[in-house]
Parts: C-alpha cells; sequence; structure tokens
C-alpha cells in the first residue's frame, strides 16, 4: 500500500496548488466540497541508476497518496484521520503575510478538530457504558482525561497519558510546513504549472528541486519513512516501509503471499550494486548477504526475497 497523506491550509495558502504540484493533475478531480484525491510518484534519482545498471525494462517508482480536504471543518478534517502524515501549507505571499501567524492558527484547527473528535466519542461511549462492560467504562474515563486536557489549552500530541488509539488524533501525526511563496518559501504556483509539462521540459524552467522532491525529502524524514528496491531485467521498482521494519514487513510490502510463504532474503546496498554492477559480482565479492524475517531493512537496501506458497 502507498503512504497516504493529507494536505492541511487555511484558505488561499495553496494548498490545492500543491496537490496539483505533487499528483500531476491540470484540474483537482472531485465534486465540489468533496476532497480531492491523488497518486503521485516518489521521485528517488537511484530508482533510475538501478535501472540502467540492471538494464530493467520496467521503472516503477514508489507511490504517495495525496487528499486534499475542502477546508478546515472538524467533519472535513475527519477525512485525514487515516493518513500517515500531513502537510502544512503556509501563505508567505500577498498583502498581511504573517507565516507564522498562520502557522499557529492552522495548528489551533487541528486541536480544535481532535477535541471535537473525543467530545463525539466520548458521547457515543457513555452510551455504550450503559450496558455495564468493564472495558467501555474505562474508555470513558480515559475520554473524560483527554478532553480535559484539551479544553485546558493542551494537544493529544503532548497528552502525558497514552492516548486511545481509536482516536486516531491529527496533532499527533508527522507534520512537515511548507512555505508557500517568498524568500526560501517554494513557488507552487510555478511547480503547479510545471507539473502539467514533460519532466524534461519542467526540468528546464525549474531552479533547483521540484516541490515534490523537497516535500517527499522533509516528509520521509519526519515521518521516519525509508526507501528499500526490488530489481531484475524486468522491473526495477522503489518501495517504502517505515524505519525499524523487518524483511518481512517489506515481503508483505510488496504482496501479502510472499510474506506468508517467505523463505530468506538476498540483501545488497544500492552503492554495492552500483559499484559491482550485478547481483552476481556481488556475491562474488562478499557483498551479498542473506537474512531472515527479523532483518531490519536500511535506507537504499536492495532486496530479494526467496518464498514459496
Amino acid at each position: 500500500m502507498p503512504i497516504e497523506v493529507g494536505l492541511v491550509g487555511l484558505p488561499g495558502s495553496g494548498k490545492t496548488t500543491l496537490f496539483r504540484a505533487l499528483t500531476g493533475a491540470p484540474t483537482p478531480a472531485g465534486e465540489y466540497g468533496k476532497p480531492h484525491v491523488g497518486m503521485a510518484s516518489v521521485p528517488d534519482e537511484r530508482l533510475d541508476r538501478l535501472a540502467e545498471v540492471l538494464s530493467s525494462a520496467k521503472l516503477t517508482p514508489a507511490a504517495m497518496r495525496v487528499v486534499d480536504p475542502p477546508g478546515l471543518d472538524a467533519s472535513v478534517l475527519g477525512e485525514l484521520r487515516k493518513v500517515d502524515a500531513l502537510i502544512a501549507v503556509s501563505r508567505n505571499f500577498g498583502p498581511d503575510v504573517d507565516a507564522a501567524r498562520d502557522s499557529e492558527s492552522l495548528a489551533l484547527e487541528l486541536i480544535l478538530a481532535d477535541r471535537d473528535h473525543v467530545e463525539r466519542r466520548l458521547e457515543r461511549v457513555r452510551q455504550q457504558a450503559k450496558s455495564g462492560a468493564p472495558e467501555t467504562r474505562k474508555e470513558v474515563e480515559s475520554l473524560e482525561r483527554a478532553l480535559a486536557h484539551v479544553e485546558a489549552g493542551g494537544s493529544l500530541a503532548d497528552y502525558p497519558g497514552p492516548v486511545p488509539a481509536e482516536l486516531e488524533p491529527l496533532t499527533t501525526k508527522p507534520l512537515v510546513l511548507i512555505v508557500n511563496g517568498g524568500d526560501g518559501g517554494l513557488d507552487l504556483q510555478l511547480e503547479g504549472e510545471l507539473a502539467e509539462l514533460s519532466a524534461d521540459d519542467a526540468s528546464a524552467f525549474r531552479e533547483g528541486q521540484s516541490a515534490l522532491e523537497a516535500t517527499v525529502g522533509s516528509l520521509f524524514a519526519e515521518a521516519g519513512l525509508l526507501t528499500f528496491f526490488t530489481g531484475s531485467d524486468k522491473e526495477a521498482r522503489a518501495w517504502t516501509l517505515q524505519r525499524g521494519q523487518t524483511a518481512l514487513d517489506a515481503a508483505a510490502t510488496i504482496h501479502t503471499d510472499i510474506a506468508r510463504g517467505f523463505i530468506r532474503c538476498e540483501v545488497i546496498s544500492f552503492e554495492h550494486l552500483i559499484e559491482t554492477g550485478s547481483h552476481a559480482e556481488a556475491a562474488r565479492r562478499g557483498l551479498q548477504r542473506l537474512e531472515g524475517k527479523t532483518y531490519v531493512v536500511h535506507d537504499g537496501d536492495v532486496l530479494n526475497i526467496r518464498f514459496n506458497v
């Protein structure tokens, strides 16, 4: 499954322009008042080099599902409770510019959305608790403490106790702030227009990284994500994984059947594969290792998972 990212921003901040830049959609798909949803390819120059070395017939980058909700109402932001991370867009152009103020306002909207969510769940669980189930009464107590903390000015991100898993708070999700315009900011209007061009034509107009490259780099760092690769003469492909996850998790990312029939994993670093030019030469030099299910995958690992179903 691709990682899921939600976009948040005050009106006029340019978050839908960022959606266009990320997904390449000339006009956001979806009905008025409905979230825009699109897929973005995750750029990684290592994939091109891997495909070249292995003479891969096909190249498939990692994918990212992007959700752009229509506004900041609590019910709208509820669409983002399932995403893996948030990207917040702050305006740094036009009249009355104050990026810090806008960031604070946006943070408050997320806190209020979490508070409303806790209130609604508490109301439902209180009704269920009338049946007398001990676990339900414990959840009522937990939700009451969380609500009191938020109403006192805190957020669920700094809540001192365990947050009920069912809440999926917005304020605890990894968040990357993107400044739109101004010195040091991204020109999202330009990036949105360049997204409609071919990659070669866009690079001729762009200075430095694209909005997607800069944003994804920050997102991966904040969310603790890494990229691993699979490669052969048929296809070179990039995949996304959480740091600390294992070879078995990587197998499940590729396909559940591969995880179910996992036997062993052949591992070589991207750098060593590029240096040696092939899996066979890497193995001959002792640079390819055999690992089991519990091997912790590193960024840039090239995996060949042996399995039998």
